[in-house]
């Protein structure tokens, strides 16, 4: 049986070279075929086109975690809503483990939420602020509520210590929430104003995690 090779002549190494994407005259290697990973499109441009900026999403987090931490007005008047939807969908989900399916009340409230806020925010600010903005700080803040339902799958929250718990976590909701509005809207003084509001939203979100 005849077998069939392909045959290349030296000379056409530049060609087989073209057809394989390299750009060397006179050597054919298999390390032309490899791209560059910016060639490919890995750059960090796409997610920063996307307006997502771990490094921000990080500080926020941490902002939100540590209620006595100065916040950052800078980054925090930004509008990103990468955070706030993962906090959002991981509430529900966590509400969903616990046996309560609760996802379009958690949309629906937060959504009427931020519409409140916004409309208080910019009656007592002079400066302004932007829906996404409110969006951005409220979904944040949600976080200490995720715990608190992550801790609904494993035992109950109706009871003396579930209220007590409850309670906790809304005064670091709003806590949290107001103290972040103040540094980027300039505010100083009004935080129990914006705080109050606030609490009655987490309260909501409370509810439907206790009962």
């Amino acid at each position: 049986m005849k077998r069939s090779f392909f045959c290349f002549p030296v000379g056409s190494a530049g060609t087989f070279s073209a057809f394989l994407g390299g750009s060397f005259p006179g050597e054919v290697g298999i390390s032309s075929v490899t791209r560059s990973p910016q060639s490919q499109g890995t750059t960090p441009t796409g997610r920063w086109e996307l307006g997502i900026n771990f490094d921000h999403i990080w500080q926020k987090t941490l902002t939100v975690l540590n209620p006595l931490k100065p916040a950052d007005g800078s980054i925090m008047n930004e509008t990103d809503l990468a955070g706030p939807v993962l906090f959002c969908v991981a509430l529900g989900a966590t509400l969903l483990l616990a046996g309560k399916v609760q996802f379009g009340y958690v949309y629906g409230m937060s959504a009427i939420g931020c519409l409140g806020i916004h409309t208080l925010l910019n009656l007592m600010s002079s400066s302004g602020v932007s829906c996404g903005c409110v969006a951005s700080v409220l979904g944040y803040c949600l976080l200490p509520m995720v715990i608190l339902s992550s801790g609904a799958i494993f035992f109950s929250l109706q009871g003396t210590v579930g209220t007590v718990l409850a309670l906790v976590i809304i005064g670091w909701c709003s806590l949290s929430a107001s103290k972040i509005f103040i540094s980027a809207l300039d505010m100083e003084g009004q935080q129990l104003l914006i705080a109050y509001p606030c609490a009655l939203l987490y309260g909501l979100f409370a509810l439907l995690t206790v009962f």
